[in-house]
């Protein structure tokens, strides 16, 4: 037996003497040829290594989505009846005062119109005068898909509000401010210090929840004016809600209404 295994060992290309001892240079071929191999097998498993950990990333960018949507559907409550009454009042009174003293045509039609423009001429005036305008609303895209899903009734119906014309209020969110800063009451602030809704935004936080940013104008409040009454702005429009006070640009202050339910 060892005989034959000498024989096989001298047989062998990779050895050159006949005690059959194999030569230095064949063991370095072995190796690299090993070496080789092995880093072949491990280049995929990198390869899928690094797009799992890139999957992640790319689908997170895909999925945000900071695009501002502008808002060109025609709402009944974006149109000022203040201006629709007083538009036709005047109208009416015009055309009525011309066809009386025969400047224009349809005298037989000019008591009527002079009968009913005047009292819509006042009610416009009227509703002008007490008129408050909406407030701009920035949307983003990623936000547009989450509201109907996620944003709270209450929440619904705050942007509904401030983004429309109203009559006879002093302010947006002029009796919730009023409950939340309590004017004139103890621990509160003046009547003449009270908020200012200057517009709305609707985002996705970092975290995919849909939140409703009021940014109010305040120059005679601080900052910790709102901080103290952050539990108070979660409550007032909860449920469902936390609020998060912050300052934002243009020394404006941000609360920050987020809805707890996710897609």
């Amino acid at each position: 037996m060892p005989l034959k295994a000498a024989a096989l060992v001298a047989a062998s290309p990779l050895c050159n003497n006949r005690l059959g001892l194999c030569s230095h240079s064949a063991i370095p071929l072995i190796l690299r040829s090993r070496v080789s191999i092995t880093t072949k097998q491990q280049r995929p498993r990198l390869a899928l290594l690094a797009r799992a950990v890139d999957s992640p990333q790319s689908s997170s960018a895909a999925t945000t989505d900071k695009t501002i949507v502008k808002d060109d559907q025609f709402s009944l409550s974006a149109v000022s009846f203040g201006v629709i009454g007083l538009g036709t009042g005047i109208t009416f009174l015009s055309y009525g005062f011309g066809a009386y003293f025969n400047i224009l045509p349809g005298s037989e039609w000019s008591a009527l119109m002079l009968t009913y423009g005047f009292p819509l001429a006042v009610i416009g005036m009227a509703l002008k005068y007490a008129e408050l305008k909406p407030v701009p609303c920035l949307t983003y895209s990623d936000a547009q898909m989450l509201r109907e899903k996620c944003a709270t009734p209450i929440l619904k119906q705050v942007r509904s509000d401030v983004t429309r014309y109203r009559y006879g209020d002093e302010q947006h969110l002029d009796e919730a401010l009023k409950r939340i800063f309590q004017y004139g009451q103890g621990g509160g602030i003046p009547r003449r210090s009270a908020p200012i809704l200057h517009m709305v935004r609707e985002e996705v936080t970092e975290d995919g929840k849909y939140s409703l940013v009021l940014m109010f104008e305040a120059k005679a409040l601080q900052l910790s004016d709102f901080e103290q009454r952050q539990a108070k702005f979660a409550s007032f429009f909860g449920p469902g809600i936390t609020a998060e006070v912050g300052k934002g640009a243009n020394d404006l202050y941000e609360v920050r209404l987020i809805s707890d339910s996710k897609p």
